[in-house]
């Protein structure tokens, strides 16, 4: 079961002392610093956890699996997150 985010909220507060007020403030304020990095096309990265960065996608010719009609799917940018060392030793032991 994945965490939404009143679940991460509540957690946070519980293990960092603060309110859930606080730490609802310090959740939308790390969103809204990782959207505009995301947005800028800069890449983010939390050493140990996480990294992040906004990659181009070439356009390309793609199939209508409906009908078989080739179509063309325009360029677009999609983001590429990376797992850090602590993150992968967590997840394997």
């Amino acid at each position: 079961m994945a965490y939404n985010k009143s679940d991460l909220v509540s957690k946070i507060a519980q293990k960092s002392n603060l309110t859930k007020a606080q730490a609802e403030a310090a959740v939308n304020a790390f969103q809204d610093v990782f959207v505009e990095a995301m947005t800028s096309g800069e890449g983010l990265k939390l050493t140990g956890l996480f990294s992040a960065e906004r990659v181009k996608r070439a356009a390309r010719t793609g199939r209508n699996p409906r009908t078989g009609e080739t179509i063309e799917i325009p360029a677009s940018y999609g983001v590429r997150i990376s797992a850090g060392s602590l993150l992968k030793k967590a997840v394997t032991e």
